[in-house]
């Protein structure tokens, strides 16, 4: 099956409200243009200088997602393009995504990371965090960023239970957040869960944005990296 046949695969699956980004991280630019041609727009990538190299190699009408965990001091390589960055965990990354947005005068979308899993491998906020970040000055005085929705990874586990009840949790935080802080702002509306093994438990949980690499491109290509 061809790129763009899994792709429209995956899209006959999900409703129509959710976002399916293709995440090409690893694989060659012939890929994604594989991709392109047949239509597709959406793509994620996890470092930020080979989704830099892509983006200069590649059509400028792709919307670009960072999706993997980004360090303070790479966020000027894809601040003047990037659409969505998701994995936002500090109120530091926040202010340096605020002051590169605004070297290149743009308002960045941006998903707050919750931790969510088990595994302590994975990064994020927890909600008394988040309320303490959206409470302080240095929060409100951030006029170059926007903030769409959260997201959040659940353990790699066969345990469906248990990952429903991690994407459950993720959904509680998304509606206490925007009850308490986002009630009047219809952007605020993104909740990023899901990837190839357990995407479709996260779309029944309430995700509106499934990350899928392996379904679409194959097992991860460590030499193109």
């Amino acid at each position: 099956m061809s790129i763009p046949q899994r792709i429209k695969q995956i899209l006959d699956t999900i409703p129509e409200n959710v976002t399916l980004v293709a995440v090409s991280k690893t694989k060659p630019s012939e890929d994604i243009m594989e991709a392109y041609e047949s239509g597709y727009r959406i793509f994620g990538e996890n470092k930020p200088q080979e989704l830099t190299r892509k983006y200069n190699e590649l059509p400028k009408d792709i919307e670009w997602h960072m999706i993997g965990h980004l360090q303070s001091n790479k966020v000027k390589y894809i601040a003047p393009f990037v659409s969505l960055i998701h994995a936002v965990d500090s109120i530091k990354l926040l202010k340096e995504i605020n002051k590169q947005a605004e070297k290149n005068e743009r308002v960045i979308d941006c998903l707050l990371q919750f931790h969510i899993a088990q595994e302590n491998t994975k990064f994020g906020l927890d909600i008394d965090e988040t309320k303490e970040i959206f409470n302080s000055e240095d929060f409100k005085n951030l006029k170059n960023i926007r903030i769409v929705g959260v997201m959040g990874m659940a353990t790699y586990t066969d345990d469906e239970n248990q990952v429903r009840s991690e994407f459950r949790n993720l959904k509680m935080i998304y509606s206490e957040l925007k009850e308490n802080y986002y009630r009047a702002e219809d952007s605020f509306a993104q909740i990023s869960m899901g990837m190839s093994g357990d995407y479709n438990l996260a779309v029944e949980e309430g995700s509106t944005m499934i990350r899928i690499g392996s379904n679409i491109f194959g097992a991860r290509n460590y030499a193109n990296k």
